[in-house]
């Protein structure tokens, strides 16, 4: 049985083509999600990290609002401590680079490195080895990383704009260098200024923002961390590298949970597609192979060694297609950042991560559900009375009750569960995501339980379009009818893939519609010249640049910071009450933005209700760094207003109480005939700063939908291939099971093209059937799942995009009549003689 089992894998190439390449594509979608997930995951660790493998004792400063005692002297003294191999000063900061066309380079939070460039004894710094050029020895030069160059297409020589807290400045580029820091090798930059231009902008002239110790031969970090300690200044305290070590992982891990379970979320989609239609083309493979295998029982097989030839198959299927599988994920992983990069929001790269999750998902996947998809139609199969051999017409398989009443059961809970979270759910809790994923889940898994049942009814009434096309549309129809069973689990893929890309597509426009109207809401500005953090300002001279600018009507500053209120943290912002009314469209229930000064405050609508508050309440408030709370007067109530956000007040006492005194977060412009080009020269091209229009600000709002959105659709399409594949695979042994019935059809009349369009029409009528259903699957979900979104943003409404629906339609459709195109071509060759004559 062996041998016959391999003999019939050698024989039946063809025939099992287009099954390994299902397996392919349902292991490329799983484990090209796993490793997707472990690579990015890997990346944002590496991005957010510093390596303290080579650190055994840090010395910092105690307090961050107080002078540094790290000075040199410090330096000399830990480095003659018994115990200490080498000390290594640093005084780093973040530095953010325009690249030579003037736009900002890989901007990520934490990876825009400046550091100080300390030579050793000879004259070198080890961390940072040169390349070209040499190191920076003056206030106006600057050396960069191999990566930082080449992503700015720099040379030796070039002025490079940069900035670190405050306006911009220009460099010379003096010298490249190579360096092993994960985080920029991860997608960041780094600057090097020499020690005496690092000190004066990431701490004191003359002081130092660390320094790091290694051990020698023989001591603990624990060890010398004691030693060091009794050296140390007040205002000084040291740190284990092990102990730095935990506390960054605490933070790297909750930095990246969500880039760790988000394609775990796409891996169990793409293990239930894929699986789905793993099992669905070896049903009908064995099922086609039925004669075969009860003639080997009437040669003398047993049960059992027809099962075990079958699954000798599925394993050799299984490993070629696992093997396959796993290479196109990783292609599939490679790809995936670059989907979700753009706009200057690129996600982290590095090396892509393959740790044991893929391997086994691949082999799960590829070996385990195609052994576990060909051992339960060759039970069957091996059930087949010897007798069965003889017959010349293949039977169809036994009708299960049980199956559409346990579909039944599953679609009612499922929808059920959803009408009840559509009614009671306030929020995107993690209990309602789950209540959410689990009723979806059902609803799917029940409508395709029950889609034999629903094959008839539904089926005839797509006959109305197909009996158009005359006799071939007629015969089409009726052979889609036919086994309403194997229809149905033909349509299960694109059910399955149209119910999701629909949810979707769905849910992605009324989100953005919604973040369109929020983004822009409240803005009567032309312009926003903002930071590209909250611990970053806008230099005050800034904002009279911009006010003189050609074509700029007003220039309103803006300082943002919070304000503790209720016992709960809010936003205000602190405007110039003169102007306000221009840059901000603010509808008062009561009071006016003219009232607002020292001691008082507006208020959103939504602080009000919760708080208790209306125009001329006394309340206890605190300001950004304020020690102890304030009272205020409340001189207006407002709707809410994004542009706002949850509070205003006067900028000078906002400025005077923020976390960076006297700074500015953002300046609203009103202008006629000025561009953003002409702003961004105006506040010196300074990269720490984002000058946006109302289309840039909208886009922005919708990028991380729109990311996601693209993320989803990408891997999703596998899942139409996948369809596709199994329409292929349904038409093939349709057609090999109706040769006879074909042969006669051309013997009595029909052409090849009316062959080839009957065979197009019962793909399409299949294609359409799967579709009808995912459409009405993913349209219920998206309304019930507005209820969870409409809670998080009160714009949301279900937004259904006209466009893309049809679009999913159309190319459904097309998939059937492209799927058919072979299976449709191998029918109209058959001679009609040879056809009516076989066996």
């Amino acid at each position: 049985m062996l041998s016959t089992a391999l003999r019939n894998v050698l024989a039946h190439k063809a025939r099992l083509l287009t099954t390994v390449l299902a397996v392919c594509l349902g292991v490329a979608f799983v484990s090209g999600a796993l490793v997707f997930a472990d690579s990015t995951a890997a990346a944002y660790q590496a991005a957010a990290s510093r390596n303290f493998a080579d650190t055994a004792v840090s010395v910092t400063a105690a307090a961050a609002d107080q002078p540094s005692p790290l000075t040199d002297g410090l330096v000399h003294k830990l480095a003659d401590l018994p115990g200490v191999a080498t000390v290594r000063p640093s005084a780093d900061g973040s530095a953010t680079l325009n690249a030579a066309d003037g736009t900002p380079l890989r901007v990520h939070l934490g990876s825009n490195l400046g550091v100080a460039y300390v030579p050793g004894q000879d004259g070198e710094d080890a961390r940072y080895p040169l390349v070209a050029g040499h190191a920076p020895t003056g206030g106006d030069e600057i050396a960069l990383d191999q990566g930082t160059a080449a992503a700015g297409r720099f040379r030796l020589g070039d002025t490079i704009t940069l900035a670190t807290d405050g306006p911009a400045m220009t460099k010379r580029l003096v010298g490249i260098v190579t360096t092993k820091d994960t985080r920029v090798s991860a997608g960041g930059t780094l600057a090097l200024f020499d020690r005496a231009t690092a000190q004066q902008l990431f701490a004191t002239p003359g002081h130092y923002g660390s320094i790091d110790l290694s051990a020698a031969p023989g001591f603990s970090q624990y060890a010398l961390a004691q030693q060091v300690t009794t050296v140390l200044p007040a205002g000084a305290e040291a740190t284990t590298g092990q102990a730095l070590a935990r506390q960054q992982a605490v933070y790297v891990g909750t930095l990246t949970r969500g880039y760790e379970k988000l394609p775990m979320v796409f891996a169990a989609v793409a293990l239930f597609i894929g699986s789905f239609l793993i099992i669905n083309t070896f049903t009908m493979l064995v099922a086609r192979r039925t004669q075969e295998l009860a003639l080997l029982r009437a040669i003398g097989a047993t049960r059992r060694q027809v099962v075990r030839s079958l699954l000798v198959e599925a394993l050799l299927a299984g490993l070629t297609a696992s093997v396959a599988g796993f290479l196109a994920g990783l292609g599939i992983a490679r790809v995936l950042p670059g989907l979700l990069s753009g706009d200057g929001n690129e996600l982290p790269t590095g090396a892509l991560v393959i740790g044991p999750r893929p391997v086994a998902a691949a082999l799960f996947v590829g070996v385990g559900v195609t052994v576990l998809a060909a051992w339960l139609p060759s039970r069957r199969a091996a059930k087949i009375a010897p007798i069965e051999a003889l017959r010349s017409a293949a039977q169809p398989a036994p009708r299960s009750r049980l199956r559409p009443l346990a579909g039944a059961a599953l679609l009612l809970l499922g929808a059920g569960m959803l009408v009840h979270l559509a009614a009671t759910a306030k929020d995107a809790a993690q209990d309602n995501l789950d209540t959410a994923l689990l009723g979806c889940g059902m609803l799917v898994i029940g409508l395709v339980m029950v889609a034999p049942v629903l094959a008839s009814p539904l089926l005839r009434l797509t006959g109305c379009l197909t009996r158009r096309f005359g006799i071939a549309g007629r015969l089409a129809q009726q052979n889609a009818l036919r086994d309403p069973r194997r229809t149905a689990a033909t349509a299960a893929t694109l059910l399955i893939s149209t119910a999701m890309v629909t949810g979707l597509a769905v849910m992605g426009n009324s989100t953005s519609r919604a973040l369109d109207h929020q983004a822009a809401a409240g803005l009567g500005a032309d312009y926003v010249i903002s930071t590209n953090t909250t611990m970053s300002g806008i230099d005050p001279a800034a904002v009279q640049r911009v006010a003189h600018t050609p074509g700029v009507r007003t220039a309103s500053a803006v300082a943002d910071s919070t304000l503790v209120i209720g016992g709960s943290a809010r936003r205000i912002s602190g405007v110039d009450r003169d102007t306000v009314n221009d840059v901000m469209r603010l509808d008062f229930l009561s009071g006016s933005a003219k009232d607002l000064g020292p001691g008082r405050i507006a208020v959103s609508a939504t602080v009000a209700g919760e708080s208790g508050l209306t125009t001329g309440s006394q309340v206890n408030a605190r300001i950004g760094r304020q020690q102890g709370f304030t009272k205020y007067t409340v001189v207006g109530v407002y709707q809410d207003n994004p542009t706002a956000r949850d509070a205003l007040g006067s900028r000078g006492e906002v400025q005077q109480d923020s976390y960076l005194p006297d700074s500015l977060q953002r300046i609203l412009v009103r202008a006629d005939g000025t561009t953003g080009h002409d702003l961004r020269a105006a506040v010196g091209d300074n990269p720490l700063l984002k000058v946006q229009n109302r289309t840039d600000l909208v886009h922005e709002a919708a990028g991380t939908v729109s990311n996601l959105l693209t993320l989803m659709y990408g891997l999703l399409a596998l899942g139409v291939v996948i369809s596709g594949l199994g329409i292929v695979n349904t038409m093939a042994v349709s057609v090999a099971e109706r040769t006879r019935e074909i042969g006669a059809l051309r013997a009595i009349g029909m052409d090849r093209a009316g062959i080839r369009r009957m065979i197009r029409l019962e793909a399409v009528t299949v294609a359409a059937f799967g579709t009808l259903l995912g459409l009405a699957a993913g349209l219920f979900s998206a309304w019930a799942l507005g209820a969870l979104a409409n809670g998080a943003m009160k714009q949301y409404t279900l937004a259904l995009p006209g466009g893309t629906l049809l679009l999913v339609c159309a190319a459904s459709l097309a998939i059937g009549a492209v799927a058919a195109a072979v299976p449709a071509r191998r029918a109209a060759a058959l001679s009609p003689l040879e056809a009516v004559a076989k066996a």
